[in-house]
């Protein structure tokens, strides 16, 4: 089971609560208060179609995302060639200005 954050915005109280997906709020541990706001503390770290990230960590340097980028460009285009063909693709300006397959 997922576990979520809330926040009451009755009396402020911070807790912690695990329950499927589907179920409704908790009600406030502390005043009973119905009124609880759910918290997002993380959020996924890859993007689709990404499957390793750039750097190693959150914080990834300009040279590391454009080392990725030069990665993925090529392997994207690859993509689109065989789903729309050449005529289609080659026609796409490349933001690779230095890795052009």
């Amino acid at each position: 089971m997922p576990m979520y954050d809330y926040r009451c915005q009755e009396c402020g109280h911070q807790f912690t609560e695990i329950h499927a997906i589907n179920d409704l709020q908790p009600d406030c541990p502390e005043c009973e208060s119905e009124e609880v706001q759910r918290l997002i503390t993380s959020a996924p770290t890859h993007a689709k179609g990404m499957l390793t990230p750039a750097g190693t960590s959150r914080r990834s340097s300009k040279e590391e995302l454009r080392a990725k980028w030069r990665e993925e460009t090529p392997k994207l285009r690859k993509k689109l060639r065989d789903k729309l063909g050449e005529q289609y693709v080659k026609d796409i300006p490349s933001l690779n200005a230095n890795f052009d397959d």
